[in-house]
């Protein structure tokens, strides 16, 4: 909003200048109420940039529930042509060895037309006659037809698009082409009819074979591609090579995945020393700067003990040290991945128990209470701390944007009384300019009569 200067032109007074000071003055209440605003805002920002490392930590620990840690899989080979992977339905220690007979083949053949144009329409009576219909072993049928006046490279872009076969036009000298038709998986056969019931020209060239295994137990597996699904349960096995004779057996093997699961609880670690270390940074004050956001805040120095304590606390009679977990002289948490490694290889059960507890029991009448592991307390921290209904940094967050809209409501309120106060003020001191103006234009003229009066050079 423009304002205009009301300087005086007859009391001399810097008008504008005692105008924008008296505002001030004024506005003193007001900026103090945006100070208020600042730092109420500031310290939402805060809870929630806590809150976000809690609900990081809440992530890190349910994937360390028992089921998690115990299911953690992986399955190795001895052979660089076979690989294979593990899920949690896999057991571990379980292991196969064998020897590949033979890889997984196509059925493939030609078409016996040759042709002369590849954009050419293809002759009236051109073998196949469309539309064919390609049946596989199982008895699923699947036709394929082409538009009108269709070329050979139309009818090779819809043998393709059928998804059971695939079509490669072969140019064998100049203006010769042959089509060259093959099943789209390995392992499986097919046939091929044209619209008048023939084998609409086509030859087979090579068979259809599935891929073999030979276990040491004399026992074969096979499998229409060259991947074999639990062949120990919850494993993939995928070869890519045929053995020769007299080759070393491969053995595939399944263990625990100790470095997913060391891997899960440095993140759990991460996420934790992350929360303490934003706790420290808005509770702590560094010296010569300014005082921090949320100087001794009880809640946040009450969920960084209990953090803490997750950890220093003794999990059924077995401190967090014996499987590489301690609390370090600067308030974190350090973690010896070679300790937690040996510790899982040798005592997986103590592992379990202390990163993710273990569920009630009853064996033969005795009862055993349920064990809350590390993961556990802290999940159930972190969700205390930062569930979106309940958590008490979410209560905290959303209260200091409650008091953030009542003051800025109260800021706007100044904003029209200020207004209404410089225009006040600028009529004061309009109205001031206006009657000093006419009282030194009446002075003016009464000096004038007066000196008429007294004027000795005035004609009688």
């Amino acid at each position: 909003m423009v304002t205009l200067g009301v300087d005086g032109l007859v009391s001399g007074l810097d008008t504008t200048s005692i105008i924008t000071n008296l505002m001030k003055v004024e506005a003193k209440p007001q900026d103090l109420l945006k100070t208020q605003l600042s730092a109420t805002q500031a310290k939402a920002a805060a809870y929630r940039a806590v809150n976000t490392r809690f609900d990081a930590i809440r992530t890190a620990a349910e994937a360390l529930t028992t089921s998690s840690l115990a299911a953690a899989k992986t399955a190795t080979s001895t052979s660089t042509s076979v690989t294979a992977s593990a899920t949690s339905a896999a057991s571990a220690k379980s292991s196969v060895s064998f020897t590949v007979d033979r890889l997984a083949t196509a059925q493939s053949g030609l078409l016996a037309t040759t042709y002369t144009s590849t954009t050419a329409a293809l002759p009236t009576d051109d073998v196949p006659s469309y539309p064919i219909t390609v049946t596989q072993a199982d008895g699923t049928t699947t036709q394929i037809t082409v538009p009108p006046n269709a070329s050979l490279l139309d009818a090779v872009s819809a043998i393709n698009a059928s998804g059971v076969l695939n079509a490669t036009i072969i140019q064998l000298e100049k203006g010769q082409y042959r089509v060259q038709v093959g099943a789209a998986e390995t392992g499986k056969t097919f046939t091929i009819t044209d619209a008048n019931g023939s084998s609409a020209g086509y030859v087979p060239k090579v068979d259809a074979t599935t891929a073999q295994l030979t276990l040491t137990n004399g026992l074969t597996a096979t499998s229409t591609n060259n991947t074999f699904t639990d062949l120990i349960p919850g494993t993939t096995i995928t070869v890519s090579k045929a053995d020769t004779a007299g080759a070393a057996p491969t053995t595939v093997a399944v263990g625990s995945d100790s470095a997913a699961v060391t891997a899960k609880v440095k993140a759990l670690v991460d996420a934790a020393n992350g929360a303490l270390g934003v706790i420290k940074g808005y509770t702590v004050s560094t010296a010569g700067a300014a005082t921090a956001t949320l100087q001794g805040d009880s809640t946040l120095v009450q969920l960084s003990s209990q953090l803490l304590t997750s950890i220093s606390s003794a999990i059924g009679g077995k401190s967090a040290s014996t499987v590489g977990l301690q609390l370090a002289k600067d308030g974190t948490i350090t973690f010896d991945a070679s300790v937690f490694a040996a510790k899982l290889a040798s005592d997986p059960t103590t592992v379990a128990k202390l990163i993710s507890g273990t569920g009630a029991t009853t064996v033969n009448g005795v009862s055993t209470p349920a064990v809350t592991g590390i993961a556990g307390q802290l999940a159930a921290l972190a969700k205390t701390a930062s569930d979106s209904s309940t958590g008490t940094l979410v209560a905290l967050a959303k209260g200091r944007d409650s008091l953030a809209t009542t003051l800025q409501t109260r800021i706007d309120a100044f904003d029209i009384r200020l207004e209404a106060r410089r225009t006040t003020l600028t009529k004061q001191f309009t109205t001031l300019e206006t009657a000093l103006n006419t009282i030194k234009n009446q002075s003016s003229w009464l000096s004038s009569q007066i000196g008429q009066l007294y004027n000795p050079n005035k004609s009688s």
